[in-house]
């Protein structure tokens, strides 16, 4: 058996066997899978399946990044094990209702630019490659000037780097017809008739060698070369159009009547009305991004280099297609594309200064590819399987690229194309920019690095991982040596300590912190610490301390500190708050001094059951207590109330 089949299987197990799929498919970088019941992922088992670099949900499907290339083959032996693949178009229509309208707006508005962006990336670096080869200093290493270059040559290049902008309505318009449902092939149509040679050509207009058509005596119609937003909303509302004609032509009449009006009716509001109002639009959101880039002093740098990852998270990113596409035909350079690289690489190398520093095989071998993964311009894989899990890799990663952003900024760097960044990009920029690119690269990186290297991220010791696959009696030891034989045993007293056991507050199994569905605490957001199944609706105080907080209406969740300044979060069930304390009784408030083995909490494990949440109950030490240096799950498997230890937090010095 191959490796690719085996990963295929070990995930297929671990997100809860087949029938536990609704629907799955592919992107570049990602398997994207619907599931019909979340609670049956084991997130952990997910996570620790060879080459997979990160693993969550987003727009209601469950994403599992393996990075370009290897997904492909792991799509394909999942398929051979008899699920078929759904096209990605497909899942996200299953997911299309996740998130709010903005969220939903956006990843529709990418859905239609995303399969053309291959086209002007092609073009972009056709740009590249023209300006590199007629530079003086490249043409002088062969003894020739810029006259000597054939006028043939130069107009076989213009073919290839204008055509795709010359006639991006028409493929605007195929992709929208395509995403919203109509036939492709009309949009296409569509789109080359807002081109149509006959219409004064919008380029010619605008330099004034030509003047715009008035229908009708007062209506200005041009061709609409390079526009985009015209484009877009024939197609959308084309495409609907074409939809509700065809539920109502009589079968017999569909082939001839549905095409003939649909095309009648959108060329003529396409000229007349979405043309002219839209074009006005996108001039309006041109001159907007023009202004913010020419913001003086790098501010646009360090603005869109700190926040362009962040908003990469939330998956709303593919707005920034647009304004790429309407810099590069307006202006025939990009801007904006120096200044993300600098975000995309600071986060490669925040990944990598992870990957060089920890002892931890398996992170090493994620953190390693998936920095080179990042430095070719594909930033998921670090983001989401290294970064974003230690949380200070990822603010670090966005302080480098705000340096970066300013200095490409300040340089008004500008690419002669997009949708290719960092390494890749540099053919993007084979002119006298070249070392100021690299340059602002460098520098992103170097902080990006340093920061995270010195102050980003702490190594674990690798004995602290509780492996997922350990049984019901497993239970891994962490303990480090303690200073004396004594202080292992004054948790409950104001002796001097090393190290606090603190055992656990509820009976049941003790699990993974990454198997709580969700990723407040999953992913470590919150603070280290471990989850518990409970087997009973009982919450115990485990040492002698204050109720530092409980939430007096909910009661789902408590916050005892110890004498040493430690605190200790109980937080009853996922989302139980919207339970509004039905279910719950609270024996505490806080500022109550409380012993060990005193009931807190009473909770119905019926009744939250019943209501659809989950039992499953995070116990963490929350982050902000500089005077901790390690917290470290002891043990998976049955716990008891006030028994073994479950959690041992190690101090910087005795407390």
């Amino acid at each position: 058996m191959s490796d690719n089949q085996q990963i295929a299987q070990d995930v297929i197990r671990a997100i809860g066997g087949k029938e536990n799929i609704k629907s799955f498919a592919h992107c570049a970088t990602r398997l994207r899978i619907m599931v019909n019941d979340k609670d049956k992922i084991d997130q952990k088992q997910v996570e620790n399946i060879d080459k997979v670099k990160g693993a969550f949900f987003n727009s209601g499907q469950y994403q599992i990044i393996f990075g370009t290339g290897t997904v492909n083959r792991i799509f394909e032996e999942v398929e051979k094990l008899g699920i078929e693949g759904s096209s990605k178009e497909d899942v996200k229509s299953q997911g299309k209702k996740e998130g709010n309208a903005f969220q939903r707006a956006i990843r529709t508005f990418g859905d239609v630019f995303v399969p053309i962006i291959p086209v002007l990336v092609a073009t972009g670096l056709f740009m590249g490659l023209r300006g590199l080869l007629t530079q003086n200093e490249i043409l002088s290493l062969f003894g020739a000037t810029p006259e000597d270059i054939s006028p043939n040559f130069l107009l076989f290049t213009q073919i290839l780097t204008d055509t795709a902008f010359a006639f991006l309505p028409a493929l605007v318009a195929w992709s929208a017809f395509r995403v919203f449902g109509g036939s492709p092939v009309l949009g296409i149509v569509l789109g080359l008739m807002l081109v149509n040679p006959a219409l004064p050509n919008a380029y010619a207009v605008a330099d004034g060698s030509a003047q715009p058509l008035h229908m009708f005596g007062f209506i200005p119609v041009v061709g609409y070369q390079g526009s985009v937003l015209p484009a877009f909303f024939v197609g959308l509302i084309g495409a609907k159009f074409e939809k509700v004609l065809r539920r109502r032509v009589p079968e017999a009449l569909d082939l001839i009547l549905t095409p003939f009006i649909t095309l009648t009716v959108m060329i003529t509001l396409g000229l007349f009305a979405i043309g002219p109002v839209f074009h006005s639009l996108e001039e309006w959101v041109l001159h907007g991004t023009t202004a913010v880039l020419g913001l003086p002093f790098g501010i646009a740098g360090i603005i869109i280099g700190f926040f362009h990852q962040i908003i990469v998270v939330t998956g709303v990113h593919h707005i920034f297609n647009f304004l790429e596409i309407q810099l590069l035909e307006k202006t025939g350079f990009n801007p904006f594309n120096a200044i993300i690289t600098c975000a995309m690489a600071a986060q490669g190398a925040a990944c990598l200064a992870v990957g060089l520093k920890t002892k931890n095989t398996k992170l090493k071998a994620l953190a390693l590819p998936s920095s080179f993964s990042a430095f070719l311009g594909i930033t998921e894989p670090a983001i989401f399987g290294v970064n974003l899990r230690y949380m200070k890799p990822f603010i670090m990663g966005l302080v480098g690229g705000a340096v970066g952003g300013f200095i490409a900024s300040l340089f008004h760097l500008q690419g002669t194309g997009m949708a290719v960044t960092v390494i890749p990009g540099t053919l993007l920029y084979l002119n006298s920019q070249l070392p100021l690119y690299i340059l602002s690269n460098v520098v992103a990186m170097g902080i990006a690095f340093a920061l995270t290297w010195f102050f980003g991220y702490k190594d674990q010791p690798v004995a602290e991982e509780v492996p997922s696959h350990a049984g019901d009696e497993s239970k891994t030891e962490v303990l480090s040596q303690k200073s004396n034989s004594s202080a292992s045993q004054a948790v409950n007293h104001r002796t001097k300590v090393d190290l606090l056991e603190i055992a656990s507050p509820i009976t049941g199994t003790a699990v993974a912190l990454e198997q709580v569905p969700d990723p407040a605490f999953s992913e470590k957001h919150m603070g280290e610490g471990i989850a518990i199944e409970p087997s009973e609706g009982k919450v115990f105080a485990p040492f002698d301390g204050v109720i530092a907080h409980v939430m007096n209406k909910s009661k789902h969740a408590v916050i005892l500190e110890h004498d040493t300044g430690v605190q200790m979060l109980v937080h009853i069930g996922i989302n139980t708050v919207g339970l509004k304390g039905e279910g719950f009784t609270a024996y505490v408030n806080s500022g109550d001094t409380v012993t060990a083995g005193q009931l807190l909490i009473e909770f119905d494990m019926e009744a939250i059951q019943a209501a659809g949440l989950p039992l499953i109950t995070p116990v963490l030490i929350p982050n902000g207590n500089d005077r901790i240096e390690q917290v470290m799950p002891t043990m998976t498997g049955p716990v008891q109330a006030n028994g073994e230890a479950l959690i041992v937090v190690k101090f910087t010095e005795p407390q």
